[in-house]
């Protein structure tokens, strides 16, 4: 069994209700307090809804990955628009155990989780003390962008 963090966002649509109904789909035992943030990437859009839940699961790291990409199409998710534009529900990999993966399409932690706040304060909220592969705790991450605002 293997403990995930998977980061859920959404801006289009039921916000709560999506982020709630995708928790449930991906089988969470825990999920962080949702909170509102600005769009990061791509600023002319609606404020986010973020979460950050947390599984364990029996999953490999890419079949998860491919169970998170399924869910989003349930709920409505379509990739079309601008990179980080406006979606019903976001759901990446943030964290797998404690393992580092370098693959075609997958990147385990994930390559901006160290700099997005609207990440790092639900899973601080979880697991404050959780060591990121290769970049210290979550609250040193959230620490480190507070000292640079």
């Amino acid at each position: 069994m293997t403990i995930a963090y998977i980061g859920l966002g959404s801006n289009l649509g039921d916000r709560e209700r999506l982020i709630r109904e995708a928790a449930e789909l991906i089988g969470a035992v825990r999920l962080s307090t949702l909170i509102e943030t600005e769009p990061w990437g791509y600023g002319d859009q609606p404020l986010f809804l973020n979460a950050v839940a947390e599984l364990e699961t029996l999953l490999t790291a890419r079949q998860l990955l491919d169970h998170l990409l399924d869910v989003e199409r349930r709920l409505g998710r379509e990739r079309i628009g601008p990179r980080w534009g406006p979606r019903t529900i976001d759901l990446d990999l943030l964290l797998y155990g404690d393992e580092t993966i370098d693959e075609p399409g997958l990147v385990v932690p994930h390559p901006r989780l160290s700099r997005r706040d609207f990440v790092l304060r639900p899973l601080a909220e979880l697991v404050p003390t959780l060591k990121i592969p290769g970049d210290g705790t979550v609250q040193d991450a959230l620490a480190g962008l507070s000292s640079e605002s």
